[in-house]
């Protein structure tokens, strides 16, 4: 599981880089989450354009990152493909994380 952080001003983005977050790779995605969000900015955004597959122990990943910012940060999530996106809407995550179509939407000054 690798992810990469790039930061902004006021935001760090953590990308993605596999097709599938699930139970193989689930605590390894937590443990780098942690990891990366320690000390950054307070605003952290998830990209998961890369990710194709998403099960419930990946679910329980993302939901476990956010819990670990302990309101101190917030995640929001950006790219959701396709499957991703219906994981999402089908458990009702998507009224707990706030969901930006990409990361040019999310962090506008990016899109310049």
């Amino acid at each position: 599981m690798e992810l990469i952080t790039n930061d902004t001003a006021d935001t760090r983005i953590v990308t993605v880089i596999d097709t599938r977050i699930d139970a193989a790779v689930a605590i390894q995605f937590k443990d780098a989450m942690r990891a990366q969000t320690e000390g950054g900015p307070k605003r952290v955004v998830l990209d998961l354009s890369e990710v194709m597959f998403i099960d419930s122990s990946g679910l329980g990943a993302v939901v476990a990152a956010k819990k670990l910012l302990n309101g101190a940060h917030t995640l929001e999530l950006a790219g959701l493909t396709p499957v991703v996106d219906k994981v999402f809407k089908l458990t009702r995550m998507d009224s707990v994380f706030s969901i930006h179509t990409n990361v040019a939407t999310a962090v506008p000054a990016l899109a310049s």
